[in-house]
C-alpha cells in the first residue's frame, strides 16, 4: 500500500506501473499496447491526483498556507470552508481525502445512480453525503447552488466557464501522470501512434493531450454510446447536455455535459472520439483480467473498449490510422474493489 506525501504544491506519490502488454497488441493487430494501471494509486483511482490535489491547493490558499504546512496540521486553530463538489463516486471519494488531509469538513453530492459502496468509501473518509435525485449532471448543479448560498467551496471537475481556476487545478493534478508516463515511455524507447484515454467529462483526456503533446500520438477520446458527452461537444464546437438518463455500466463516465476547459484543450490537440457499446466495455473487463490479470470496472477497461472496438473493424482502423506498426496507450482508471482508503491514506 502507498501512504501519501506532500510537496509544496501538491501531492508527492511514486508513480503507476506502465506495462507492455504483447497478448494485447495481438487481440488489437498492432506493434505494442502499453497500459498504465492507475488502479495501483491511494485510493485506487486515478481522480486522487486532480481532486484531493485541487481541494488542498483551494485550502491552502484560503488558509494562507502551503499544502505541507496544511497538511502537517498548521491549519489547526483556523476556520476552514467545507470542501463541496458532485462525483459519481471517485473525484468525490478524492475531494473528501482533501478535507479529511486539512482538517476541514466534506459535502458530497451524489445522484441517486451512485452505488451504495461507492457512497459508503466517501462516508469511511468523514464526508456528508448530499443525495440529488437524476443524473451526475443534476448532482453538479446542486453543488454550485450549494455554493452560491455559501455552504463551501466548491472543488469541481467539470464547468461551463472555460477560466475556470478549480477545474484548471484538478487538471493539472492530473498532469503527474503525464509526468510519469513521459520517463517511462523513454526508458522504454516508445514513441505513441495512439493514445485511447477514456472520458466522462473529459478532464483526463485532455490532461493526457496537453501532458504528451505531439509524443502522445493521436487522442482518441473513448465514452459509452449513452453517455458520449465530449464527442457530441467536439461537434459542436461547445458543451451540449445530452438529454436521457445516461444509463451504463461505466458509472464514472456516465456524464452529460463535457468540461468547458478540457473541451478547449481536446480541441487544439484534434482529438477525435470513439463511442463503445455496453458488450464492449465488458469485453475490455474480461480481456484485462485474462491478459494482464488485473480486475477493474467498465469505466477503468473503457480505453482498451475504444481499442479495440476501432482494432476489429476495417473501416474504423483506416479512419484512425491504426495499423500492424502502430502503439497505442491505453489507461486502467481504477481497480474493482475497494482497496481499504484509511489504510492508504495514513
Amino acid at each position: 500500500m502507498t501512504s501519501l506525501s506532500f510537496s509544496p504544491s501538491g501531492l508527492r506519490l511514486p508513480p503507476t506501473s506502465l506495462r507492455d502488454l504483447p497478448a494485447l497488441a495481438g487481440r488489437a493487430g498492432v506493434s505494442r499496447v502499453l497500459v498504465k494501471f492507475e488502479n495501483e494509486r491511494p485510493l485506487g483511482n486515478f481522480k486522487v491526483l486532480g481532486g484531493m490535489y485541487a481541494g488542498l491547493r483551494l485550502l491552502a490558499d484560503h488558509a494562507g498556507l502551503a499544502v505541507p504546512e496544511l497538511a502537517d496540521g498548521c491549519g489547526a486553530g483556523r476556520v476552514l470552508p467545507r470542501l463541496i463538489c458532485a462525483s459519481d463516486g471517485n473525484h468525490g471519494l478524492s475531494v473528501a481525502a482533501a478535507a479529511q488531509a486539512a482538517g476541514s469538513q466534506a459535502t458530497i453530492y451524489l445522484h441517486t445512480g451512485v452505488d451504495a459502496a461507492r457512497a459508503e468509501r466517501i462516508a469511511r473518509l468523514g464526508a456528508s453525503i448530499a443525495w440529488v435525485p437524476g443524473t451526475y449532471d443534476d448532482a453538479v448543479d446542486a453543488a454550485v447552488a450549494a455554493e452560491r448560498a455559501g455552504e463551501g467551496l466548491l472543488v469541481p471537475d467539470t464547468t461551463r466557464d472555460a477560466e475556470n481556476r478549480a477545474v484548471t487545478l484538478v487538471m493539472e493534478g492530473y498532469a503527474v501522470l503525464t509526468t510519469e508516463l513521459r520517463a517511462q515511455l523513454a526508458r522504454m524507447d516508445a514513441r505513441l501512434s495512439h493514445s485511447f484515454v477514456q472520458a466522462g467529462v473529459g478532464g483526463l483526456a485532455a490532461a493526457v493531450a496537453s501532458g504528451l503533446g505531439v509524443d502522445g500520438g493521436a487522442m482518441i477520446v473513448v465514452e459509452p454510446e449513452s453517455a458520449a458527452c465530449v464527442g457530441r461537444a467536439l461537434a459542436a464546437g461547445r458543451p451540449e447536455l445530452l438529454p436521457g438518463g445516461l444509463a451504463t455500466s461505466a458509472e464514472m463516465l456516465s456524464c452529460g455535459l463535457a468540461s468547458a476547459p478540457a473541451l478547449e484543450v481536446l480541441k487544439r490537440h484534434g482529438a477525435r472520439p470513439v463511442a463503445v457499446g455496453e458488450g464492449c466495455l465488458a469485453q475490455a473487463v474480461e480481456v484485462l483480467a485474462a491478459d494482464a490479470g488485473v480486475e477493474t470496472t467498465a469505466s477503468g477497461a473503457a480505453g482498451l473498449a475504444g481499442l479495440l472496438h476501432v482494432a476489429m473493424d476495417p473501416a474504423l482502423r483506416h479512419i484512425h490510422r491504426l495499423g500492424r506498426d502502430s502503439i497505442a496507450l491505453v489507461i486502467v482508471t481504477e481497480g474493482a474493489c475497494d482497496p481499504g482508503d484509511e489504510a492508504l491514506l495514513a
